[in-house]
């Protein structure tokens, strides 16, 4: 099956754009040029892209007849088939962007999308990829091999990994999860409700890639049961704490 686009992440800092039309559509796309860092312009300027946010059907479309006579690529609000290019929804975990489209047909669709992975994905995604990029020379003298150093990261990566990127990992130590070292951890959740429904999603992936599970007494079994079947249950908190709480050690 054919792709009907190429998704493509282009640097747009410093780089003028057209953006033709007034109102709430047109301002909404001249705030994401600018968060880019495009230079916004009028048609007469020589640019690579164009934008045309105009809501008269007959104006809009002469707009995009003459900019894409001077070869330049269009987007045509709300006429995707007179788009030359879409702008996605985008979940921001710079410099982890996630862009979700639709080829025009519903943007709509594309936000749902888009609320659904920003509360999957931790605010500090974008710490643990600054932490693999500042890793990289020591990754390649660790493992020189480079499908070595692919399965190590990939391990690293996997659902319930030391960096599970649906975890939370603000001070991640890379090396650390590459080499399998260090030693366990105890993640503690105190429990608002009994009710499993009202698990945060960061306390069901925690509960979910679990290793041991200690509980305080009246920690219903519905909550427990969202551990990983082979994960050990053991009643009796490591600490004292008041409430419903659970610690988790995570390997």
């Amino acid at each position: 099956m054919s792709l009907h686009s190429l998704p493509l992440f282009m640097r747009l800092a410093g780089r003028p754009v057209i953006l033709l039309g007034e109102g709430e559509s047109a301002d909404a796309k001249r705030r994401l040029l600018e968060r880019a860092g495009a230079f916004v312009c009028g048609e007469d300027t020589a640019a690579p892209l164009a934008i045309v946010a105009i809501d008269d059907e007959d104006v809009a479309l002469a707009a995009v007849a003459r900019l894409k006579a001077r070869g330049i690529l269009v987007n045509a609000v709300d006429r995707p088939d007179h788009c030359d290019f879409t702008l996605p929804a985008i979940v921001d975990r710079d410099p982890v962007l996630v862009a979700i489209g639709t080829g025009g047909v519903s943007a709509g669709l594309a936000a749902a999308l888009r609320q659904r992975l920003e509360a999957l994905l931790p605010a500090s995604l974008s710490s643990l990829a600054d932490a693999m990029h500042a890793a990289r020379t020591a990754m390649r003298d660790r493992f020189p091999d480079g499908g070595e150093r692919r399965r190590a990261i990939g391990a690293a990566f996997a659902p319930g990994g030391p960096l599970d990127p649906l975890d939370d990992h603000p001070n991640a130590d890379v090396m650390t999860a590459l080499t399998g070292g260090g030693p366990a951890r105890l993640e503690r959740i105190v429990l608002t409700s009994p009710d499993p429904d009202d698990l945060t999603l960061r306390h069901a992936r925690l509960l979910a890639n679990a290793d041991r599970v200690f509980h305080a007494d009246g920690v219903p079994p519905a909550i427990l049961d969202r551990a990983r079947a082979d994960a050990a249950r053991i009643a009796g908190p490591p600490h004292d704490a008041p409430g419903l709480s659970v610690w988790l050690e995570m390997a």
